[in-house]
């Protein structure tokens, strides 16, 4: 059986209010009313409405404070929000529409109107919601499948190597100890890399929660960008075993310049963004990074020349999404990406991507200089 779909009136003229309630009852809807924008607050927090109408003009709070504070509590931040006007307060929507209303009627307005706007909130609504539900399966899909797996490939590694180091220690020679060790060593490190990327994508998280720590985080400045990106270019090549790929210019102008973000952060950003230049390519396709001036921003381009990211996958990027995991052998858990964009976010700098292509991708770091 369907529940019925519940709807405020906000409203402080009384006979319209009694009105609107019972066309909507006489619909189907679960229908009642607030008196005003107070009253039809709290109202909205404790029973969470499926829809609202309100009332521009009212005592105690206007229909705007009541949306703006809607807004602003993640209980009631979603909920379909529509205005009731008057004919000369119609000038003043664009204000209502700005701080997130979904539609407005004006009054007087007839019986289908008013049953049209609150069908076609409702269907909007219930598609955002299909889309949210079936992408949250898709991530739920996602982690189930490579967190197992990447937390236990390193560890199996770790785990067999050691087994094997102890078991046969006498009679290895140093070169298969070494082989061995390597072995052990490079699953480590991916490991913690996986640990890594989780901590640091909680801590900005956290910061981003507290809008003090943010401001004080973008009080940060550097030097020696130039050396870093060179610093950071060789250790990814190097980890892919492809240093005749990697080409670093940076432009004269950009060289010494001072740009806002901290040392660690920027070496963790530029560090995901050139692995994933070289993760999703072959050895022996170039992998371009520029670093110039423009527009007064330091802006650090990473091109390659691999398998690409379509538009849709790049609008869809997020912690734990991962594209074509199914199709193509790739290690991580899909954070990488994300812990750049919210780190350079941390600091008012920009990630973008200028192609996104079947045959390659192009990637902009964009800083604010000092």
């Amino acid at each position: 059986m369907t529940t019925a779909k519940k709807i405020l009136i906000i409203e402080d003229g009384k006979d319209l209010r009694d009105d609107v309630i019972e066309m909507l009852s006489l619909e189907g809807y679960e229908a009642f009313g607030a008196e005003n924008g107070l009253v039809g607050l709290n109202m909205a927090i404790q029973e969470t409405p499926d829809l609202i109408i309100c009332d521009v003009m009212m005592p105690e709070l206007d229909g705007y404070e009541v949306l703006e504070r809607l807004r602003k509590n993640p209980k009631t931040a979603t909920i379909p929000f529509v205005f009731l006007t008057s004919r000369t307060e119609r000038v003043n929507m664009r204000q209502g529409m700005v701080l997130g209303a979904d539609d407005y009627l004006t009054k007087p307005f007839h019986v289908s109107e008013l049953l049209d706007t609150i069908q076609s909130q409702l269907g909007k609504r219930a598609e955002l919601n299909a889309v949210a539900q079936r992408r949250l399966d898709e991530l739920r899909e996602s982690i189930t499948i490579s967190l197992p797996h990447e937390m236990r490939t390193p560890l199996n590694t770790i785990i067999g190597f050691s087994d094997m180091l102890i078991a046969e220690a006498q009679r290895l020679k140093p070169d298969q100890v070494i082989e061995w060790a390597t072995h052990i060593n490079k699953a480590a490190n991916r490991l913690f890399r996986i640990v890594e990327n989780y901590l640091i994508y909680a801590r900005v998280a956290l910061i981003n929660s507290d809008p003090q720590d943010l401001e004080d985080y973008r009080q940060h400045t550097m030097r020696d960008l130039g050396m870093l990106l060179r610093l950071v270019g060789e250790r990814v090549a190097e980890r892919y075993e492809r240093m005749q790929d990697l080409h670093i210019v940076i432009a004269e102008d950009a060289a010494e310049c001072e740009v806002c973000a901290s040392y660690i952060d920027v070496q963790k950003a530029v560090d995901e963004v050139l692995d994933n230049a070289f993760k999703f390519s072959e050895a022996g396709q170039p992998v371009n990074v520029r670093m110039s001036l423009r527009d007064g921003r330091c802006v650090i381009s990473v091109q390659d020349e691999g398998r690409g990211i379509t538009p849709e996958q790049i609008a869809e990027i997020g912690a734990y999404r991962q594209f074509d995991r199914d199709f193509y052998e790739q290690q991580g858990l899909g954070l990488g990406l994300t812990i750049a964009m919210q780190l350079l976010k941390l600091y008012d700098a920009e990630l973008s991507f200028v192609k996104g292509t079947s045959c390659g991708t192009t990637v902009e770091m964009s800083f604010r200089t000092v």
